[in-house]
């Protein structure tokens, strides 16, 4: 979100997960733990979809002396205790409801003692392609081509933008058919403005690599306290009683909105790969839509798996030969949700729009 002549610059990172040395056995620390069992199945980063079942085939090292039990988990959650062949289990459908990496683990034990622990990773990808989707032109309005757009939302008539670059940060109140910028707050020089959001009568704004934000009274732009984050803050939405923030990776954090604190985080996926550079976020009507830093598209992720419901592909709405769209990329999403409309602009761009979304 930094300048695109800076490509490594806030592109975030890439979500991906580190990988792993392959298959083989973990050690407890500290132990002398004795080698119980192989693991056959699933291989190393086995591809699944959602809802599919993980068959886990283990084998004993030696067979006259088996462990006593074997606890199975999948993704941190247990799943079943094996103690006697065949030494193979199917984790149900129902484990299998969220897209991402997820682990697959084998811990044996025997005559009281824990032996060796296997971990292998799966990746769990969504079950259906996404549903491609265009756009047609609502309505134009004037948009500041100061206003590098962060965040974007809409409340009662007006438009609310949070701005980026350093020494040039904002909180704006902006009037829709205008373009005019109401009342503005600026953001010290040392930090860089991402994205914002509304809950309850109070506006939350985060800033990119500062792992700081905050918190504002809407009426009057007053502050009223700090959070705190631990990942890079991109873009913000309000999701019932959450806020949901993305890290410029394929993940999305879902906040306690009074202590800032992570309750859960969900991975995205198509059904072909991991969908990362998550950027602005605006909820709309069980759906998180997303910006896809330097891309025209926008994500429809289902909040609850993870899945990418669709895409939308908003190539060539700003025909503006004064604006380097790949540069001053696609960036802001907000919804009207009282009159069903949808507002779209980007980075520095001269124009904001209305569209409606077409099939």
């Amino acid at each position: 979100m930094l300048l695109a002549a800076f490509h490594f610059g806030c592109s975030g990172r890439s979500g991906r997960m580190p990988a792993t040395t392959g298959p083989g056995n973990t050690k407890i620390p500290g132990s002398a733990a004795e080698k119980l069992i192989r693991m056959q199945k699933p291989a190393e980063n086995a591809e699944l979809k959602l809802g599919e079942a993980v068959m886990v085939v283990l084998e004993m090292e030696n067979p006259s002396q088996p462990p006593d039990s074997v606890m199975i988990s999948f993704d941190g959650r247990l799943a079943a205790t094996l103690r006697s062949a065949p030494w193979t289990y199917s984790i149900p459908p129902s484990m299998t409801a969220s897209t991402g990496r997820k682990s697959v683990k084998a811990a044996a034990y025997r005559n009281g003692k824990t032996g060796n622990v296997i971990t292998r990773f799966v990746i769990v990808y969504s079950d259906t392609p996404p549903r491609r989707y265009g756009y047609k032109v609502v309505h134009t309005y004037p948009h500041d081509r100061e206003a590098f757009t962060q965040g974007l939302f809409y409340h009662n008539g007006v438009l609310y933008e949070g701005t980026g670059q350093q020494t040039g940060s904002t909180l704006r109140e902006v009037e829709l058919a205008t373009g005019k910028v109401l009342r503005i707050l600026n953001l010290r020089a040392d930090l860089f403005g991402e994205g914002i959001t509304l809950f309850r009568d109070m506006i939350y704004q985060v800033t990119w690599q500062s792992k700081v934000g905050f918190v504002y009274e809407r009426e009057t732009f007053r502050q009223i306290k700090q959070i705190y984050y631990q990942s890079e803050g991109w873009g913000l939405t309000t999701m019932d009683d959450r806020i949901v923030m993305s890290d410029g990776s394929n993940s999305l954090y879902f906040y306690d909105p009074e202590s800032f604190t992570v309750l859960s985080r969900i991975e995205v996926y198509d059904n072909e790969q991991l969908v990362d550079s998550l950027n602005e976020l605006e909820y709309i009507n069980g759906e998180i839509w997303a910006n896809i830093w330097m891309k025209d598209l926008i994500a429809r992720i289902d909040p609850k798996s993870g899945k990418v419901n669709g895409y939308i592909n908003l190539k060539g709405i700003l025909k503006d030969p004064g604006t380097d769209t790949g540069v001053d990329v696609l960036n802001g999403i907000a919804w009207d949700r009282e009159g069903g409309r949808i507002f779209v602009t980007g980075k520095n761009w001269p124009k904001l729009f209305e569209i409606s979304v077409t099939e």
